[in-house]
């Protein structure tokens, strides 16, 4: 009645009515949008990412590199790549220095990848307490481990159980192996290369008996090159030690180092008419070096647990934990969001996948069902006695290789 009395014209009484309507809205959809974002509060600026070998190593590294990229494309942090952070490649550069470089760039979280870290990145923890840390593979917050540093409340550790991956690439090399001969290609000599390589021998027994063989009759022999990865002059060549492996009579080689060598040897023998198989490790795809003679590759999937460390860091509510992931297997078959994923190659045959999803599924996502007794050292020491499982801890502080196994189990 007020504005009949100004006799205002009905489209201009139309655009005032909208435009207070518009200005009234407007700061409440600002003020929800800004509400809605900082509450979610998973965002963080910048994290850093230090790898032990190259990005692009079609191995662990790059595992580590696309976990990150995860990162990147979930919350959209940006990433602070250091790569071949090792002694051999950059002798003068310290993981503690990289650490110490990535914070100054505004780095919120910091990443070690490799065991080989460990004396740096504990110490970088020390220097930067407020600066959230994860250690790959390491086992410095496990409060019932042998090694807990109860006074790092920033660092936090993250391993898959890969004994799952390593149990089915065991299995996926006996069931194609004629010859009963097989290759581990290992890198250098620790609790976890031997953890891994028995749960490869134990899923290679179990499947060459599954087959009808005596398991008496499997040869399973170990070479550990001295590292990850191939260091001129100073690590056995891998290419030579697979090239060994098949001239002694060694079928399929199972691969445990950080790069393809394995692979690509594996394809030039087949190449010239050799009937030889082998097995990739770390990276999802590292069947692509050689479709035609790879059974199968055991990965790790870093991606969706280090996302949860990221978006922890953003909302505050990190805490340094000891995360040893199980994978998620269901019937046999690793789900594609697993931590650990078993990803089958197109020279495995049907009669294989359907053995190996038997026996993964006979050990009910379980690890300590991977190491059931009686089983002995190389020593000849009791493992594991009969009808009893082995515990996390003995898992993983596993000081030599199995009874069975030929090779070295290094000093502990």
């Amino acid at each position: 009645m007020y504005i009949k009395s100004f006799n205002v014209p009905k489209k201009l009484l139309l655009f005032i009515s909208s435009l207070l309507l518009f200005v009234m809205i407007l700061p409440a959809c600002d003020s929800d949008d800004t509400s809605s974002s900082s509450s979610s509060g998973e965002s963080i600026g910048k994290f850093g990412m230090i790898l032990v070998g190259p990005r692009d190593d079609k191995g662990w590294s790059q595992a580590h590199f696309e976990g990150g990229q995860h990162i990147v494309d979930s919350i959209g942090a940006e990433m602070i790549v250091a790569d071949l952070i090792n002694p051999a490649d950059s002798p003068n550069t310290t993981v503690e220095q990289v650490a110490s470089d990535m914070i100054a760039q505004g780095a919120e979280l910091i990443f070690a990848t490799s065991d080989d870290m460990k004396d740096g990145i504990l110490a970088a923890a020390k220097d930067n307490p407020d600066v959230p840390m994860i250690w790959s593979s390491g086992d410095s917050a496990w409060a019932e481990g042998k090694a807990h540093k109860s006074d790092l409340g920033n660092l936090g550790n993250i391993m898959g159980q890969m004994e799952f991956g390593k149990y089915m690439a065991g299995c996926a090399a006996a069931s194609e192996s004629k010859s009963g001969n097989i290759g581990f290609l290992g890198p250098l000599i620790n609790d976890e290369t031997r953890r891994l390589a028995n749960a490869a021998y134990v899923g290679a027994k179990d499947c060459w008996a599954d087959k009808g063989n005596d398991p008496a009759n499997l040869n399973f022999e170990v070479t550990w090159i001295g590292f990850w990865f191939h260091i001129p002059g100073v690590t056995l060549d891998p290419t030579t030690v697979v090239n060994d492996f098949y001239d002694s009579g060694v079928d399929v080689v199972i691969s445990h180092i950080d790069t393809p060598e394995a692979l690509i040897v594996t394809d030039q023998r087949a190449s010239s008419g050799e009937d030889v198989l082998v097995v990739g490790y770390d990276y999802e795809n590292s069947c692509d070096q050689a479709p035609s003679v790879c059974l199968g590759v055991p990965y790790f999937n870093w991606g969706p647990s280090y996302t949860n460390v990221a978006k922890s860091v953003g909302n505050d509510s990190f805490k340094a934990t000891f995360d040893w992931v199980e994978p998620e297997i269901k019937n046999g078959k690793t789900d594609e969001d697993s931590m650990i994923g078993f990803k089958y190659g197109e020279a495995l045959s049907n009669e294989s996948k359907k053995r190996i999803e038997s026996t993964a599924k006979d050990l009910s996502g379980d690890v300590r069902n991977i190491f059931t007794g009686p089983l002995n050292y190389q020593d000849g020491s009791e493992y594991v006695s009969s009808g009893k499982t082995a515990s996390l801890s003995e898992i993983w502080y596993t000081t030599q290789l199995l009874e069975g196994i030929v090779g070295d189990s290094g000093s502990n």
